[in-house]
């Protein structure tokens, strides 16, 4: 049984892999590996909810503009929407379709009671003023103000956003509801509710994932050859985090180019450097300058792509050396690249494994807030290890039981939780 959305979406370009026709694939395969009947694919195979709104805001010129704003609720059968809200020249109603469907699987996967949830505006946030930015966040927020809640569905941030837009849409719902509810959105500053740990949350999630592969591997972070393409919030963070483990980074990349050292480079030093250079790392002391591209191929014990999606594909995938990858973005590694990378023996880290540790902290960001207690960070950093480290046993346990690979694995019991789920609470009416 194929899935098959009802869902009218804009077609993609022929030369594009879709998001969502490889999430769909995903979910069929998964659905074929525990047998599910054709209703219950038809009804996970399609959102529960799908809201566009226009988005008028004024320029700091005067000018009038309209933007499109999407937020796709996929899922509310294990609990309210969760989901990152995006700014980016490449958002789509059919890429949130898929990213949404992605997130309900990847929080059924960490045992969280969420359901999936995606959200963005197709603008380049470094062409807005700041003044600007918080305009349209607002009304954004205000066209969406009957669509999320605490018990609804909960923002977060994603690509092109951060907790400043968390602030200003918590903000603005606030003075709608007229009271605060800091639970309306996840990702906030620590002022108004956040919680300590966020910002390194999905980076630190990743260093977990492949901590925990290299350890049923016999081995630890120590000495490690780690390249990771994507130095932002979880390329740079899951860069931090293992360089401080003991492990050797020897390339790094950005959008604007890589940087290459066969002995390591130095971590804190290039963020600081980073961080001086409007996130530029070209020119780094004592590296080589090296591609995207060419960063994907490099020999390595782990490769961390933490960038944009279908970046290793069949065209480069029999070029790819590493051991083991780690997939730090969404759907970095297309469906039929993976399959070839498994033949050959490599060990593929799933992204709603490997990257779910910022999911699981914006949950536990939210439970604190639910509750008006907050913790320390050490407790926080706890509390996800725990529930990564649990996910990813669970993950080896159902790969070796049923003979299939880690993505299958990860995505039967997501899917699977999911389904059952759905067949105990029934169909209303």
């Amino acid at each position: 049984m194929v899935a098959t959305p009802i869902l009218p979406l804009e077609a993609p370009s022929p030369a594009h892999i879709c998001p969502f026709d490889q999430a769909c694939s995903y979910l069929d395969q998964a659905a074929r590996e525990l047998k599910l009947d054709a209703g219950i694919i038809d009804i996970l195979s399609n959102p529960t909810k799908v809201i566009t709104v226009s988005v008028p805001i004024r320029r700091d010129n005067g000018e009038l503009q309209v933007l499109a704003g999407h937020r796709v609720q996929h899922s509310d059968i294990l609990g309210p929407c969760k989901g990152g809200t995006r700014y980016h020249p490449a958002v789509t109603l059919r890429e949130v379709s898929a990213l949404a469907m992605l997130m309900t699987w990847k929080c059924a996967l960490m045992g969280i009671p969420y359901g999936g949830a995606k959200g963005g505006i197709a603008i380049d946030p470094k062409r807005y003023s700041v003044t600007e930015l918080e305009r349209i966040t607002r009304r954004y927020t205000s066209e969406l103000i009957k669509d999320i809640g605490p018990s609804v569905d909960i923002p977060a941030p994603d690509m092109g956003t951060s907790a400043r837009e968390m602030a200003w849409m918590m903000d603005t719902y606030s003075m709608n509801v007229g009271h605060a509810v800091p639970g309306v959105v996840t990702g906030k500053p620590l002022s108004i509710g956040g919680s300590l740990g966020r910002e390194m949350a999905t980076g630190r999630g990743v260093m977990i994932i492949v901590r925990s592969a290299l350890a049923d591997l016999g081995k630890s972070l120590e000495g490690i050859r780690i390249a990771i393409q994507g130095f932002g919030n979880v390329g740079g963070a899951a860069a931090l985090l293992m360089h401080a483990a003991g492990a050797k980074i020897i390339a790094v990349s950005t959008s604007y180019g890589g940087i290459f050292a066969e002995d390591g480079l130095d971590i804190p030093a290039l963020k600081a450097y980073a961080d001086n250079n409007r996130r530029s790392i070209v020119g780094f002391s004592g590296a080589e300058p090296i591609s995207n591209a060419e960063l994907l191929t490099l020999p390595c014990d782990v490769l961390v792509p933490a960038a944009l999606e279908n970046q290793i594909t069949k065209d480069n995938v029999h070029q790819i050396k590493a051991h083991i990858i780690a997939e730090a973005a969404n759907g970095p590694v297309t469906l039929e690249a993976s399959e070839v990378l498994e033949a050959k023996g490599v060990i593929v880290l799933p992204d709603i494994l490997a990257n779910a540790g910022g999911v699981v902290v914006s949950y536990l960001e939210w439970v604190q807030g639910l509750s008006y207690l907050f913790w320390d960070e050490e407790r926080v950093n706890q509390e996800m290890e725990q529930l990564m480290v649990r996910a990813y046993h669970q993950v080896i346990a159902k790969s070796r039981e049923r003979g299939i690979s880690l993505r299958l694995a990860a995505y039967t019991l997501g899917v699977g939780r999911v389904a059952q789920a759905l067949k105990d609470r029934g169909l209303y009416p």
